[in-house]
């Protein structure tokens, strides 16, 4: 057994210590300073669009954990079913995208919103006013690359640390 002249361990510490006190930090100060996530994204919400809709519920049917309900009128006018109520419920939902994916008429988006937190079960729930599709949601490419194309490039941090030198 050999041993080692006391404090030589701590020497080594210290020196360890002392090359990253001068390096430049490149801790991302969260709420103030965001990263620009991936483009395909699947975040924490689904938007919708009333108007491409039909209300065909081909993506509730997809949907194999049945975290989407639908409610629709059977009569067709234009072609349409009048859709009284679309519910998803985000705390059961896996964030799959098949319902993305099975929608033909590409009315459904996966979103790139993930901060989605909520302290009470029954806030996660999505009704169809909540979803509907508007210019403030971030829609994310995933499934649609003509969508992702026009979606600002993915910022990481070891981007920042070239930058910063």
């Amino acid at each position: 057994m050999e041993f080692k002249r006391s404090g030589q361990g701590m020497a080594r510490g210290m020196w360890v210590v002392l090359q990253y006190l001068f390096r430049h930090p490149i801790t991302n100060q969260y709420p103030e300073q965001r990263l620009n996530v991936s483009r395909r994204i699947r975040g924490n919400e689904l938007i919708w669009s009333e108007e491409k809709c039909t209300g065909c519920e081909i993506c509730s049917k997809a949907c194999h954990i049945s975290a989407i309900q639908m409610t629709v009128d059977p009569v067709k006018v234009d072609k349409k079913n009048k859709v009284y109520t679309y519910n998803v419920d985000t705390g059961y939902c896996i964030m799959c995208g098949l319902c993305v994916e099975a929608c033909p008429f590409k009315a459904l988006y996966m979103g790139a919103d993930f901060e989605r937190a909520k302290y009470r079960r029954d806030d996660l729930k999505q009704t169809k006013e909540i979803m509907k599709e508007t210019p403030e949601k971030h829609v994310s490419g995933y499934f649609y690359p003509d969508k992702a194309a026009a979606l600002p490039v993915q910022t990481l941090l070891i981007d920042k640390i070239t930058e910063k030198r």
